[in-house]
């Protein structure tokens, strides 16, 4: 009778295990194309490449817009591997860059020396950076892309240190942009819409500021490897009162 009630007990167990792995199973994948989870280049990394991610020469608008401005002195930060630096050293403005990679720091030196200039490049992160207020004649920032919560007090942060009739140049990726980078991953920008820019955000970082231009445009990048297409971006001029 015992060795009964001990087989009877067995196959209640093992009943019980078939039974469980008939269920079905949910399998969860963490790496999800739809998660919301910023993705954030390693920029150490990216730079660390041996051509230049956004190429060597200017971004066009920064460029143009640079170019009417009589030189002086200008803030890039955020300023990777320099080519907006280096091109504002070519003609004549005097150059202080920040950003937090060290290897974008290498290659920027590295392009300003085969171009025959120099720039003040500071290590540090946006929300550390100090500077003397009302030093500056002028302000770029080409593509700085931070998550909604961060972005009007990260850009306001560098206000003071520009002088009273200063300028700012701006581009950065509008909120029209991601079916595009669906589209061709090579043309670059956040992955995330928080990241990107309405034209009434823009409006409320600058309050306070004469916009001089404000235009979202549909542009054809050729910006190295990385902005390399057709995207949709803002582009701002402004003046500071």
């Amino acid at each position: 009778m015992i060795a009964a009630s001990i087989f009877q007990g067995r196959l209640l167990t093992l009943s019980r295990v078939i039974l469980s792995l008939s269920k079905p199973i949910l399998i969860i994948n963490m790496s999800d194309s739809t998660s919301t989870t910023p993705r954030i280049p390693n920029w150490d990394l990216r730079y660390s490449e041996k051509e230049y991610a956004f190429g060597e020469g200017p971004n066009l608008f920064f460029k143009s817009e640079l170019e009417k401005l009589t030189s002086g002195k200008l803030l890039l930060p955020a300023e990777g591997e320099g080519r907006n630096g280096v091109f504002a050293a070519k003609i004549g403005w005097d150059v202080i860059a920040f950003d937090k990679s060290v290897q974008g720091k290498v290659k920027a030196e590295a392009l300003a020396q085969s171009q025959g200039v120099s720039l003040k490049y500071d290590i540090c992160d946006i929300a550390e950076v100090s500077y003397e207020n009302d030093q500056f004649d002028a302000l770029g920032f080409i593509y700085l892309h931070f998550p909604k919560e961060d972005k009007k007090k990260n850009y306001q942060r560098l206000f003071p240190f520009l002088k009273k009739g200063g300028y700012v140049i701006a581009e950065m990726f509008s909120d029209k942009h991601l079916p595009y980078r669906e589209k061709n991953p090579n043309v670059g920008g956040p992955h995330n819409f928080e990241f990107l820019f309405s034209r009434a955000e823009i409006e409320d970082i600058f309050e306070g500021f004469e916009i001089l231009f404000l235009k979202e445009e549909i542009v054809d990048l050729k910006e190295g490897k990385y902005h390399n297409g057709t995207g949709s971006v803002f582009r701002l001029l402004a003046l500071k009162k």
